[in-house]
């Protein structure tokens, strides 16, 4: 079954026929993880990087944000039998969008919060594929991790 996360999203699975997929990563973040012992993944597609920009917001829908997104993720996971030594984490988005100036960089800030909280919580980053100014689509394959990325016609395994 192929579940949809959408944007300020998560979704976790143990089943092995499940796909978890988002679409249009431009300067959000698109993290995933996966235990290849226990089978089981997720992935959070978070809009901005700090819940300390609106802790109310943060409150309703953690996910937007990447430090309260990543950390419900591996709570999630960690309930459904995954272990953090055995978890694969991977990075995609981040993109420059809509900020010719470069004022806000949303999509690197992004990219520093995800890392963070990973190596905080003990988790290294095994792949990404992060910046420039590309949208991605971002898929992960319950059945064995694999990562995979659609953007402009082309796809590719992280």
């Amino acid at each position: 079954m192929v579940h949809t996360v959408g944007i300020s999203e998560f979704q976790v699975s143990n089943r092995w026929d499940d796909v978890i997929v988002t679409y249009s990563l431009g300067s959000c973040i698109g993290v995933t993880v996966f235990d290849p012992v226990a089978r089981v993944g997720g992935m959070v597609h978070c809009l901005l990087p700090l819940s300390q920009l609106d802790p109310a917001k943060a409150q309703q829908r953690p996910a937007m944000f990447a430090d309260t997104g990543i950390a419900m993720l591996l709570t999630s996971v960690y309930e459904l039998g995954a272990q953090r030594d055995r978890l694969i984490a991977k990075l995609a988005g981040s993109a420059h969008m809509l900020d010719e100036s470069g004022t806000f960089r949303i999509g690197e800030r992004n990219h520093l919060v995800a890392t963070k909280m990973l190596q905080k919580n003990g988790i290294r980053v095994a792949k990404e594929d992060v910046g420039g100014s590309i949208a991605r689509t971002l898929y992960l394959h319950l059945d064995g991790g694999r990562t995979m990325i659609r953007s402009r016609g082309q796809e590719w395994e992280l």
